[in-house]
């Protein structure tokens, strides 16, 4: 599918879902991230922004990349009337043809599904490839289908954490896989609707 249509398909996803004023945080970052060191961070997919915004908060520079500008924008805005903008820099742009320039103690890709096209593997290398010595990349999936997801596919498959790392390829030598589970929590949608959900969990660490 056309680059084109999946901006447009995003733009309308978030266009859709009204603007709030504090995004909450993934609690998959939130306890993993807890009592590391701040330094530079890449929030792959960082839609809402609660990501972002929790970070910067915490100390990390953040880069915020999205494909979608309506995500970007909201989140700019949001930055500066959190007092964080000297520490968040939100981008747009296309995984499949760019990527953020610049290498990260930490990079968090949060539930990177779409209906399009995307070789989320070779995203994933490129993304282990820019940790620095030392950082860690925070992968986290679907591992069950919330009532509020677009893609309501009863035939839809859920790699495993596992499954992912094997995906990527990484050189056992270079990187070691920290974390790779399948926790339950209970989650709330964009209408206050509650259900538990199942998490994919992958954390790696560049140990050279």
């Amino acid at each position: 599918m056309r680059s084109t249509d999946a901006v447009t398909f995003w733009d309308g996803v978030h266009a859709a879902r009204p603007a709030t004023a504090g995004p909450s945080p993934n609690v998959r970052l939130t306890e993993t991230v807890t009592g590391l060191p701040p330094g530079d961070a890449l929030d792959l997919g960082c839609g809402d922004g609660g990501d972002t915004l929790w970070l910067a908060r915490a100390g990390w520079r953040v880069t915020a990349a999205d494909i979608s500008a309506v995500a970007v924008e909201r989140l700019t805005a949001l930055a500066r009337t959190h007092g964080v903008h000297d520490r968040v820099a939100a981008v747009r742009l296309d995984l499949r043809t760019s990527f953020p320039p610049g290498t990260f103690d930490l990079v968090s890709v949060h539930y990177l599904h779409t209906p399009y096209d995307l070789d989320r593997s070779a995203v994933l290398r490129t993304a282990a490839l820019a940790l620095r010595p030392g950082g860690r990349m925070l992968v986290v999936d679907h591992g069950s289908t919330a009532p509020w997801s677009w893609n309501q596919d009863p035939g839809a498959g859920f790699p495993s954490p596992r499954e992912v790392a094997a995906g990527i390829g990484l050189d056992p030598e270079v990187w070691a896989v920290e974390r790779a589970d399948a926790p339950r929590r209970t989650a709330t949608g964009p209408d206050g609707v509650t259900a538990e959900v199942t998490d994919h969990v992958l954390l790696v660490r560049r140990t050279g």
